[in-house]
């Protein structure tokens, strides 16, 4: 990968990227970039691993199976999801990146 970390960003309406940056035992770190994507309804993420993650760009609306309402989060915002805790991603904006940053952990 180029060593800036908004280069090689993905076309506009495209595919969602997931681009693994490092990966170590018990540890994983990817540059998710979405634009317009969100999970399929019913599907709710389920992950062993805990997962720390920041806006860098953009926005999102993520929410969790045991909360009413999505957090919106925008650029600048980290959340940290505890691991098995459903969450699934309820909206990004078509026509602009949202750049994650994802670190993926073992408790």
């Amino acid at each position: 990968m180029n060593s800036n970390f908004f280069a090689d960003l993905p076309a506009l309406g495209g595919d969602e990227q997931f681009r693994e940056l490092l990966a170590r035992p018990g540890l994983r770190i990817e540059r998710i970039v979405s634009s317009g994507q969100c999970s399929l309804p019913g599907f709710w993420y389920d992950q062993a691993d805990g997962e720390w993650v920041v806006v860098l760009q953009g926005e999102a609306k993520l929410r969790f199976a045991d909360e009413m309402e999505a957090r919106h989060l925008r650029a600048g915002d980290i959340l940290d999801i505890a691991p098995r805790r459903r969450h699934r991603i309820d909206w990004t904006p078509a026509g602009q990146h949202t750049v994650w940053l994802a670190v993926f952990y073992r408790p």
